[in-house]
């Protein structure tokens, strides 16, 4: 039985059917769960959040406080693979600034590009592929990606048209311990999930380059040969010593989609794993987001936008909230019009609020030219985001005034 009651009411035990409000407004990525851990009762009744919908078939009654067992034990395996995953202990991380940890990010970023470069050269001509150089690789990004996610999130966007394919293979499994990471993964799982991303796309090595890079539409033909990259990769990868099922299964099922639509085998709904569900929005974020021989990428926060309307059919909705809590609303990278009459570009996210992400001013419309530079945190501010704005169409170079 479903039942509203007020937050100041929860207690231990009871089964939180849904938390009243949007999703953006707590920081609770699951929409029902069993409220078991004291630190999260607390944070529930701190978060602003008024009311909440508890099932009392699942958990503790208000009125009765009589825990009831769990009459469906069997959920989806995303639910399954969360619960089984060792969490680790959440802790009170104080970020490296932006800008010094940019420092230490590009230079792994890039030590990144050529070992996936070299990676896919390797296979190639035949060659074993070097899973403790992966490891190695995975275990740097994590690191700065613990330090401050923004650094290595806003260069996973520098991609050209050459190099797409590598620098897709390292913007995925940046995304994917970024998204892991939110999620509450442990190490062990963090580092699967990143040589997963690294490794996605290692089918299209068998893709001739003429259909993988053409600059027009494919023909239906050629559509098919590329949706063969995912099994060709799988079966390498099946191939090679050590390589962990759940890399095995982004590999083959990062295009598979919730609704059954996707390729090669049309899974759909609780046969998706956890790390194909995962693989699956950080794919499609950074293709979207990134420019391609045939098309420009969108910007970032059009491109949230866009998956959130998609999301019922493409993506599992717990994964896809926990992602845009990963990446925000407005993305690293977006372009923002100010109340002040300033344009300011995201360089950061903040802790308090999806919505207001630290942005860096640069340009006054009312003058129409560049000013000073300043560092504003939204959250703070009395200032506020009025529209979103095309850094195309005012013909500022972002990456620059970034500094990335």
């Amino acid at each position: 039985m479903l039942k509203k009651i007020k937050v100041n009411d929860v207690r231990l035990g009871m089964y939180m059917h849904e938390i009243c409000g949007s999703w953006m407004d707590h920081p609770f990525w699951k929409r029902s769960f069993k409220l078991t851990d004291e630190k999260d009762l607390i944070t529930l009744k701190n978060c602003g959040v008024d009311e909440i919908w508890i099932d009392t078939s699942l958990g503790m009654d208000v009125d009765t406080g009589v825990t009831a067992l769990l009459q469906n034990e069997e959920e989806l395996n995303v639910e399954n693979d969360l619960k089984n995953i060792e969490q680790s202990p959440q802790k009170n991380t104080v970020l490296v600034p932006l800008q010094v940890e940019l420092i230490a990010a590009k230079k792994i970023h890039s030590k990144t590009k050529e070992a996936v470069i070299s990676l896919f050269s390797e296979v190639r001509m035949g060659n074993a592929i070097n899973l403790d150089e992966m490891v190695s690789l995975v275990a740097e990004l994590n690191q700065s990606i613990k330090r401050n996610p923004s650094a290595l999130i806003s260069l996973s966007r520098l991609k050209d048209a050459d190099n797409y394919t590598y620098l897709h293979s390292v913007a995925v499994c940046i995304l994917m311990i970024a998204l892991g990471r939110q999620l509450g993964l442990n190490e062990s799982m963090l580092t699967q999930a990143g040589i997963a991303g690294l490794l996605h796309d290692i089918g299209k090595v068998f893709i001739p380059d003429e259909v993988l890079n053409k600059a027009g539409k494919l023909t239906d033909e050629e559509f098919n040969i590329v949706k063969m990259h995912p099994q060709k990769g799988w079966e390498l990868l099946k191939k090679t010593s050590d390589v962990s099922d759940c890399v095995l299964d982004v590999c083959r099922h990062h295009h598979e989609r919730i609704d059954g639509m996707g390729y090669p085998d049309k899974l759909s709904g609780e046969a998706l794993t956890l790390f194909a569900r995962m693989g699956a929005v950080c794919d499609v974020y950074d293709a979207i987001t990134s420019n391609r021989c045939y098309k420009k990428g969108w910007e970032p926060a059009e491109s949230i936008r866009k998956m959130a309307e998609w999301r019922n059919g493409h993506f599992d909705e717990v994964i896809f909230h926990a992602f845009v809590k990963t990446v925000g609303i407005y993305p690293t990278g977006t372009l923002l019009k100010l109340k002040s009459g300033r344009l300011g570009v995201v360089t950061d996210q903040t802790k308090n609020s999806l919505v207001k992400p630290i942005v860096t001013v640069f340009f006054s419309i009312r003058s129409n030219a560049h000013i000073l530079q300043e560092i504003i945190d939204l959250s703070k501010s009395t200032d506020s985001i009025v529209s979103l704005e095309n850094p195309q169409q005012w013909k500022f170079n972002l990456v620059e005034i970034m500094g990335v």
